[in-house]
């Protein structure tokens, strides 16, 4: 159905309480590769038992990580297909950093609502605070919905951001397994397209397809470790746009610059002629 330009935008969703445990922040770390070198103890913070150290993209799925059937589209004057829906961003930001069990209250609200012509961009931000009211995170994201557009919205801003013109200060390697997406559909994100070989067929590829927010996951481990030093805890914000596919068993290229207090990266499949995966990467330390 159109989108209700009126009915969507600025609505709020009601208030969902959720809670986590550290061995949900444990099978979240392992189903973005930690853990491959079971002697490094660098490694090992993200799988301790009782109080591991958590990613700040954990907050990305903390609400939604015992889900069991895929995720609807479905809020108010807003109901899209699944099949039609591609996530375009994702951003966390944390006022200190995310305990490895507890419980939080998320409220959704609706911020934009851009019409593409053929498509529309929703941007929502969920403000994530303990029963008690103590901050203790806020997402932020959009996604694409196509076929959506021509309700007579704004057409929004341009987000696209060129990395900087000149050599990277890092490459870092990030190697998908082939199960990755397997493993990482126990986070709580049961779409098909990542698991199922017919579905991802009917959806125009050729095998299913890593989960962005996988990717985006892996790709901030991979700058925490080699550029923090493996502390979560150094991490104030961080975000990217989703920009490609990647297919798991590839092993991805982060190129990462300097950029004032943070760090900036594209992050690439150099199989596939360098296809990039994901844009606008974004780490702020804390």
């Amino acid at each position: 159905m159109p989108i209700n330009l009126d009915e969507a935008l600025g609505a709020e969703l009601d208030p969902v309480e959720f809670s986590w445990t550290s061995s949900d922040v444990q099978l979240y770390h392992l189903a973005l590769g930690a853990g491959q070198d079971p002697m490094d103890k660098r490694e090992l913070r993200y799988l301790v038992d009782d109080t591991p150290q958590v990613l700040p993209t954990f907050a990305n799925v903390a609400a939604s990580f015992h889900m069991t059937e895929p995720p609807q589209v479905k809020f108010p004057g807003i109901d899209i297909e699944l099949s039609k829906v591609l996530h375009a961003s994702e951003a966390v930001s944390a006022p200190a950093p995310i305990p490895p069990s507890g419980t939080g209250v998320a409220v959704t609200k609706f911020t934009d609502i851009w019409d593409k012509g053929k498509a529309a961009v929703i941007w929502s931000e969920t403000t994530v605070k303990t029963p008690e009211g103590t901050p203790l995170w806020t997402q932020k994201r959009s996604i694409f919905a196509r076929g959506e557009g021509g309700f007579g919205g704004e057409r929004g801003l341009s987000t696209s951001s060129e990395p900087p013109q000149r050599e990277p200060d890092y490459e870092l390697s990030i190697a998908v397994s082939p199960q990755q997406a397997l493993l990482y559909r126990m986070c709580g994100d049961r779409n098909p397209l990542h698991s199922d070989p017919d579905f991802a067929a009917a959806a125009g590829f050729p095998r299913p397809i890593l989960h962005g927010l996988c990717t985006y996951g892996m790709t901030c481990k991979a700058m925490v470790d080699a550029l923090l030093d493996g502390d979560t805890s150094r991490v104030g914000s961080y975000g990217a746009r989703f920009a490609g596919v990647v297919f798991p068993g590839e092993t991805l290229t982060a190129r990462v610059w300097k950029d004032g207090d943070g760090f900036r990266a594209v992050v690439m499949a150099p199989a596939r002629d360098d296809a990039v995966a994901l844009a606008g990467v974004e780490l702020i330390p804390a």
